[in-house]
């Protein structure tokens, strides 16, 4: 909550500052994964009318170099290892390096990927780049979202809602790209070019809006709060974050608790402090194991929930195709039914938790409806993927894929967001931190797992 003596964040600049941060921190993940058909293109051979194209068909190349497959594991592999390093990084690199320098490295990595269009390299070494560039691109990204949550700690916890909401709406705004460039009626060069500068541009206004924040009366009142005034708002500012969705920032009824710094007074000499009876003691440092014990079942929730979502998204979804004759639907099927209603449908659900909660923490069954997820896995593996060698085509319609995906979008935004809220539920107000931070570290193992999964479920195909 802001003091009284803090000035207004006049035309909301800070607010809207943040949120362009926030849709900038996962731009680069959403645009890789929606270029897919363009990446398989270009794996198949050079760049011309029919190959590299931002959109899939039936005469779509084979995947031969497992791309799909490898682009999500190398994005979700740093995220895991930055989570780890993340306290070691902020101790050695100042924070203003940090987000500009990982800000720079994006903007110089996705300008490579953009150039990388009008050069006609061949399969072998193109893959090699790209997947560099996936790399380095995703471990940057990591330490920008991480560097920049730091900051959030010392704001009003509103601004963390808005940073996050924007991270939520970053996989709309790269779908929307796509079609947008799909829609042009230009060559395919042209489409694609179009299409990589424009996380670029919004890099771009990411960078200025991070460099305007010290120019801001707003942000400087709590960006240059010293560490006894922040730590307060800090803690106060996390409780309430950890029980926001990691993605959209879509508050549950936050139960604010207010967590005051253990400030030693100025001890005279022969004065001691007396205690009241009545006065509750300090807690001490909470413990990782202790608080592990406590969230374990809502962990392993969330670890599968995105085991599920990984290990078919986008490696089994992006392959599958329309049943119709080929035309303007083929083309724009998989872009519109897979990346743009998956992101929509995730995003809403993640929205309900802003209205209900169910079921509870205690209640059992919340492990039984993330389990129920696995079933998706042979759905979307029996629908229309003609690239298969082993299974059946059973669903073979185009409304079994949108009806499958919609159930599949809204549960994953639906129980992602609701395991990140119930966990402080089920520890003290002290121990909510370490809580958090072992939520996202299982949310990051969940991802890495769901990404190796999908090698075996692509293989079984």
């Amino acid at each position: 909550m802001a003091r009284g003596d803090a000035p207004q964040d006049s035309y909301h600049l800070v607010g809207i500052s943040f949120f362009i941060l926030g849709l900038g921190t996962l731009l680069p993940w959403n645009f890789f994964i929606t270029a897919i058909p363009y990446f398989q293109g270009r794996l198949a051979g050079p760049l011309n009318s029919t190959a590299g194209t931002l959109s899939a068909n039936h005469t779509e190349p084979e995947d031969t170099f497992n791309f799909n497959n490898w682009v999500t594991l190398l994005s979700q592999l740093p995220l895991l290892l930055f989570t780890l390093l993340n306290s070691f990084l902020y101790q050695c690199i100042p924070e203003p390096v940090r987000v500009l320098g990982s800000l720079l490295a994006v903007l110089l990595l996705f300008a490579l990927t953009a150039a990388l269009v009008k050069v006609d390299v061949s399969p072998r070494p193109f893959f090699g780049i790209t997947m560099a560039s996936v790399c380095l691109i995703n471990s940057f990204s990591a330490v920008l979202q991480g560097s920049l949550f730091g900051q959030l700690g010392t704001m009003p916890s509103t601004y963390s809602t808005l940073f996050l909401s924007g991270q939520g709406l970053a996989g709309i705004f790269a779908a929307l790209a796509m079609l947008m460039s799909m829609a042009s009626g230009v060559d395919a060069q042209t489409s694609a070019l179009a299409y990589f500068i424009a996380p670029c541009v919004g890099i771009l206004v990411s960078i200025v809006c991070y460099l305007s924040l010290p120019r801001l009366k707003f942000a400087r009142y709590y960006l240059a709060k010293k560490p006894s005034q922040a730590q307060a708002q800090e803690l106060e500012t996390k409780a309430e974050l950890l029980q926001s969705d990691e993605k959209n920032g879509i508050p549950s009824r936050p139960q604010k608790v207010a967590l005051t710094p253990d400030l030693d007074p100025v001890k005279e000499p022969g004065l001691e402090p007396e205690l009241e009876p009545d006065e509750p003691q300090v807690p001490g440092k909470p413990s990782v194991f202790v608080v592990f014990r406590k969230i374990w079942l809502t962990a392993l929730c969330l670890v599968l929930v995105f085991t599920v979502t990984l290990s078919v998204f986008p490696a089994i979804t992006a392959m599958v195709t329309s049943s119709t004759s080929p035309g303007k639907w083929s083309q724009f099927f998989n872009p519109i039914c897979c990346f743009l209603l998956f992101n929509v449908m995730d995003w809403l659900g993640r929205s309900l938790t802003s209205y209900f909660l169910w079921p509870n923490e205690d209640s059992r069954l919340l492990p039984l409806l993330v389990c129920l997820r696995f079933l998706f896995v042979p759905l979307f593996m029996l629908c229309h993927v003609p690239q298969r060698s082993r299974l059946p085509i059973l669903f073979a319609q185009d409304a079994y894929f949108i009806t499958f995906m919609l159930l599949f979008a809204a549960s994953n935004g639906y129980l992602v967001s609701l395991t990140m809220c119930l966990a402080p539920r089920q520890v003290l107000p002290h121990e909510r931190e370490v809580a958090g931070a072992l939520m996202t570290f299982f949310l990051a193992l969940g991802l890495s797992c769901g990404a190796s999964l999908s090698f075996l479920f692509k293989a079984l195909l």
